[in-house]
């Protein structure tokens, strides 16, 4: 056997031991660098998980540079995201729309004109109508949570589109 097997961080008392070795250090480095707020015990954490992901391809003479740069990274890493959200938090938020007055107003009549049709319908159109349309069920699964047929269903929804129409100009939904 080769010394490098015979010294792969991959065993556990070996791990145990780079880790009790270098963990002090790495957090002080991480702090000492950054300071509290970057959370430096995490960040050796991670450093360690992402060492022990890589144990076969890290010899134990690079584990603990392997350690320090994978740290940095993380905690740079971090910073950036940070710089990204603070960046996203700047940016004006839009308060306004596109829409004119008099389609907003044209919207909120229809709006109003719709709910009064569907307080129109039986109280079965109306239910298969919205489970349909609004929840987006199928009408087989309408059929068996009402306890009726698909076909009911099928014509209780038909009915209501009908009455539907009637009541409201230019009324399409699809």
């Amino acid at each position: 056997m080769s010394k490098d097997s015979n010294n792969s961080i991959c065993h556990t008392h070996i791990f145990e031991g780079i880790y009790n070795k270098y963990s002090k250090d790495l957090h002080d480095f991480l702090y000492y660098k950054y300071g509290s707020q970057i959370n430096p015990d995490d960040k050796a954490q991670e450093a360690f998980i992402k060492l022990w992901d890589n144990c076969k391809k890290v010899t134990f003479a690079k584990a603990k540079a392997f350690l320090f740069t994978v740290a940095n990274n993380l905690v740079l890493n971090d910073i950036k995201h940070q710089k990204v959200v603070l960046d996203y938090q700047k940016t004006p938020r839009r308060h306004y729309t596109n829409e004119n007055p008099q389609f907003l107003l044209e919207e909120s009549q229809f709006l109003e004109k719709y709910k009064t049709a569907l307080t129109k319908l039986t109280e079965g159109q109306r239910v298969a109508f919205l489970l349909n349309k609004v929840e987006g069920k199928k009408h087989a699964e309408i059929a068996e949570q009402l306890g009726v047929t698909k076909k009911v269903v099928e014509y209780r929804i038909y009915c209501a589109f009908t009455r539907l129409k009637e009541e409201l100009e230019n009324f399409n939904i699809k």
